[in-house]
């Protein structure tokens, strides 16, 4: 059995605001990547600093608050072998000038401080910011039909 580790995506408001949430999710489940929690909401101002508690001193940070609050935003909990390095590399670069064509940033992105969707950087970030967002009554566990068909 492969051992399937979880992450946290979160589409930003200009993703939603672009109709790009349908596109973003369809790449993610064509990977093989399964959906196993996703809402859409609005975040709180709290919310926003506890998300980005580790930028808190950089002179960026209020307005990474500021963004992430101007919209409605989608968060998900992504599951599959190396979960966390496998969305990454989909997400391209950060700054999206720097994101292969064919990543979601590549394609999609064309501002660093508009770069449509974040992504946990690492496991424990991953378990930090799931926490965050959704209760564990709120995580589905299940089995997609193709998984025989995507790991060995």
């Amino acid at each position: 059995m492969v051992e399937r580790e979880r992450t946290f995506v979160m589409v930003k408001p200009d993703g939603v605001q672009r109709g790009l949430v349908g596109e973003i999710i369809s790449r993610f489940e064509r990977r093989g990547l399964k959906i196993v929690g996703m809402k859409m909401l609005e975040v709180s101002e709290e919310l926003a600093k506890q998300h980005y508690a580790e930028h808190a001193a950089k002179p960026f940070f209020p307005g990474l608050v500021s963004f992430i609050r101007s919209g409605p935003t989608v968060a998900m909990v992504i599951e599959g072998k190396d979960a966390v390095s496998m969305v990454r590399s989909m997400l391209g670069k950060t700054k999206p000038i720097e994101s292969a064509p064919g990543t979601i940033r590549g394609d999609f992105a064309l501002d660093m401080g508009r770069n449509v969707i974040h992504a946990s950087d690492s496991p424990e970030s991953a378990k930090r910011e799931i926490s965050l967002y959704f209760k564990t009554s709120e995580i589905a566990t299940y089995a997609r039909i193709d998984e025989q068909w995507l790991y060995e």
